[in-house]
């Protein structure tokens, strides 16, 4: 018993310190540019498809990492950063959707169908395990030779 639940309780393990790994806070002071390019990395360029401020070339994202740490060093916090952003171009310039509302649904949309796309794959392998395995009769071995005696 243990050895068939064994790889799925190293799974679990493994996806749990993967979670609290990426969510455990981080210590110590950051620059202002590693704030600001965390910052902008997580808002939309507004003159790109799908590239965040701190990896778009644009003019405008350059004016937005300037006024970002601008903003940094007159001690806006995080929060109120992003929501001059959200503020100014709305909800789409947000790369990670907030997690109320619509957004949650766009975090838990993608891990509910993947919860239920390993279930069906779950049930379709249990299911297939219980078919009985075909073994041919001796009937079935002698039309065979026969068969094969005429061809």
């Amino acid at each position: 018993m243990l050895r068939r639940w064994l790889p799925w309780i190293v799974l679990a393990v493994l996806v749990v310190g993967a979670l609290a790994y990426s969510a455990w806070p981080r210590s110590g002071d950051e620059s202002v540019a590693a704030h600001t390019r965390r910052i902008a990395s997580d808002l939309r360029c507004i003159d790109c498809e799908s590239l965040s401020v701190a990896d778009s070339a644009t003019s405008s994202a350059r004016a937005t990492r300037a006024d970002i740490a601008v903003r940094i060093r007159h001690g806006e916090s995080d929060a109120e950063i992003r929501q001059v952003y959200v503020d100014r171009y709305g909800e789409s310039v947000l790369l990670k959707p907030s997690s109320n509302g619509l957004g949650i649904l766009v975090w838990a949309l993608p891990i509910a169908a993947l919860l239920i796309g390993a279930g069906g794959i779950v049930l379709a392998l249990r299911r297939w395990q219980r078919q009985p395995r075909l073994v041919a009769s001796t009937a079935d071995e002698e039309l065979v030779a026969e068969e094969r005696a005429r061809s």
